[in-house]
């Protein structure tokens, strides 16, 4: 229950009043301390509840006197006026002798109650239970167990006017539905054990509800009482058909149709996966109508498991995923649009998009639907619109991403969600590249989510953490610590069925074999075998230019030149590769001029060793205000193995390549090779 208020100080205690009212179940009413208040006698409670049912209208004198009294007496008038006097004293004890009520007005030839909406037990049952139908199944199930929970027995108990009677068959039969809905959610969750007794019980009392026969039924078979279910069928028949002469709907047929064809399966062996998928597919097919919001809040749950299972999967996930976000901005409801995009929680560790232009679609799409919920809208949902926008602007320069990143981390935080809580640290990752040197910062990030994935189921976000750390550990050169998290992502790779894991652990072993002192050729093979298993995996974010980047930086290390054919594909690095094989051409003059066309690398992955390629090139071309730019930028990785921190390619120690830029700045001799610490 809740606040009817004034400011304190108006009143003549002083003092901050709160009332609430209930009707579902005697009418009454509390102060704030939930003490009840004094209503007098029952034509007193009637006024009060006449009230309440009218929703904030003015109810005109006569009209309460009608609805109070099947034959007025005389002097009914003085008395309804009588009644609101005692009810205002009663509601509002601080109010001075002559000032104006605030609660129970009077409004031209009437009365109305002017209270707030969550004033009333029987306004936030309603709310709730609206609020629900729109829910996932845990938030729902949430809601319809406050909401129920609100009932203190028959609504307007002790009254039988004509007023009250409508009143409380309406909101029975609200709360007949609020126990369906709370029934199917439970289903969905794979509680079916808990259905059966509450929808036991209320079909018993309500038998002419065909669709609480029908998830009793399917709890029942869940639960594995096949036989238990169709007698609940058979029961639910003969009662419509002798007492109510009409047929069961095709809802009840067909699960009856549907168990018995269970019950022959499972006489005939355990289904398999595929019979099990296609059985559920097909229920969903016939249970949800082809345009209900539920489909497009299903559509992201099974997007979000297809972009895990491999390179067609998560091709098609990225595909599908744009166009649920269409689809729900045209349903015209912020909050599903919001669920929608918010629910594509998938764990991210590469940090340039694999489709830019898509995700600046999502980061908008997910801006608009902020925009829209305005100030009212769930912490959670805004959460995960902000790390979704945290994510989708990883790469880029935008002020927005750390932002949303730093406010999704906060609200998650304060909600104590795991779920959200690790999406948000995925989204606080992906914008931890504003500046080199922060792998200890990610390695943090990385073990936050290896804990709290572990201690709550959430698997992808454990491979997430695993995979964060491997990068972390290598920049920090551990190579033996980031071996034993590639090792654990792998073992919850194969376990769950996530074959993408294995092409960046096999990168990352590419990439310690080059860095720990595998001779070129060797390493350059070991580069070429990672890049097989890259191919085709659906990840051109990932794939593009990645092979040539991880050639150029061994040889760049190794102080060989580069060896690269004319037709070399360098993705979105060309910019930095171009000077440096200029230089190993000859070029000199085009080099230099290549050289001041670079942009400073994108703040991602492979932030260090892009600066270290530039540098390196600008030792080649004499220019020294690129060279004192790139030493400046590497400062802060001095005890970073630059590259590593990608877990895909390393261009050897961030120090060596300071001490060779400041022997070029002041004109001496570089020291010749890099070796790791």
């Amino acid at each position: 229950m809740s606040a009817i208020r004034w400011p304190p100080g108006e009143g003549r205690t002083g003092r901050a009043v709160r009332v609430s009212c209930g009707v579902l179940g005697p009418v009454t009413a509390w102060d704030d301390a939930g003490t009840p208040i004094d209503l007098k006698g029952p034509r007193h409670r009637a006024v009060l509840g006449r009230l309440i049912a009218a929703r904030g209208r003015v109810l005109p004198v006569d009209v309460l006197v009608d609805d109070l009294w099947q034959v007025p007496p005389a002097g009914a008038v003085s008395a309804v006026r009588t009644f609101v006097a005692a009810l205002r004293r009663a509601l509002e004890p601080g109010r001075a002798p002559r000032e104006p009520a605030r609660l129970l007005v009077t409004d031209g030839p009437g009365y109305a109650l002017r209270v707030d909406a969550d004033s009333v037990d029987a306004w936030l049952f309603e709310d709730e239970v609206g609020a629900a139908d729109t829910a996932l199944p845990q938030p729902a199930l949430t809601q319809l167990d406050r909401a129920l929970g609100r009932w203190r027995g028959p609504a307007y108990a002790g009254f039988d006017e004509p007023w009250a009677r409508v009143e409380r068959a309406r909101l029975e039969q609200l709360r007949l539905q609020a126990v369906e809905r709370r029934a199917e959610a439970l289903l969905a969750l794979g509680r079916a054990a808990a259905v059966v007794p509450g929808l036991d019980a209320h079909v018993a009392e309500h038998p002419w509800r065909e669709d609480a026969w029908r998830l009793l039924a399917v709890a029942l078979s869940r639960t594995g009482r096949q036989g238990d279910a169709l007698a609940v069928l058979r029961r639910a028949r003969e009662l419509l058909r002798d007492q109510l002469g009409v047929d069961p709907g095709p809802r009840l047929r067909q699960l009856e149709i549907d168990i018995l064809r269970q019950a022959e399966e499972v006489g005939a062996g355990p289904p398999g996966p595929a019979q099990v998928w296609a059985q559920t597919a097909a229920a969903y097919e016939r249970a949800v109508v082809p345009g209900a919001r539920a489909r497009l809040e299903s559509t992201v749950g099974l997007l979000r498991s297809l972009a895990v299972t491999g390179a067609g999967g998560l091709t098609a996930a990225r595909e599908q995923r744009v166009a649920a976000i269409v689809a729900a901005e045209q349903v015209g409801d912020p909050e599903l649009t919001a669920r929608v995009i918010g629910g594509y929680d998938v764990p991210a560790n590469w940090t340039r998009s694999d489709d830019p232009a898509q995700a600046a679609r999502v980061v908008a799409a997910a801006e608009r639907a902020l925009a829209a919920l305005g100030p009212g809208g769930s912490d959670a949902t805004r959460a995960r619109l902000l790390a979704t926008i945290a994510v989708e602007s990883r790469g880029t320069r935008s002020a927005r991403g750390p932002q949303a990143a730093r406010e999704a981390e906060a609200i998650a935080r304060r909600l104590a969600d795991p779920a959200l809580l690790a999406f948000a640290l995925n989204g606080t990752f992906m914008q931890t590249f504003h500046r080199a040197g922060l792998a200890a910062e990610r390695d943090a990030i990385g073990a936050e989510l290896v804990a709290l994935a572990d201690r709550h189921g959430l698997v992808t976000f454990a491979v997430l953490g695993h995979l964060v750390r491997l990068q972390a550990r290598g920049a920090l050169a551990d190579f033996a610590g980031a071996d034993g998290h590639a090792a654990a992502a792998d073992r919850l790779a194969d376990r769950h069925e996530l074959p993408l894991v294995g092409v960046f652990t096999g990168w990352y072993r590419a990439m310690r074999y080059a860095a720990t002192g595998a001779p070129p050729a060797a390493a350059e093979a070991g580069y070429r075998e990672a890049a097989d298993r890259l191919t085709g995996a659906g990840m051109p974010g990932v794939e593009g230019g990645l092979l040539p980047l991880a050639l150029l930086c061994l040889r760049v290390w190794h102080r060989l030149p580069p060896d690269v054919a004319a037709d070399t594909d360098w993705g979105p690095y060309a910019p930095w590769a171009r000077p440096l094989v200029l230089l190993a051409d000859g070029r000199a003059r085009e080099a230099a001029a290549a050289l001041r066309r670079v942009p400073e690398p994108p703040r991602d992955l492979l932030y260090e060793a892009l600066w270290c390629l530039t540098g390196r090139a600008a030792v080649g071309v004499g220019d020294r205000a690129v060279l004192a730019r790139a030493r400046a930028a590497l400062l802060p990785a001095a005890g970073e193995v630059a590259g590593a921190g990608s877990g895909m390619l390393t261009v050897g120690p961030v120090a060596g390549y300071l001490e060779e830029f400041a022997a070029a700045l002041a004109d001496q001799p570089a020291a010749s090779g890099h070796g790791l610490p």
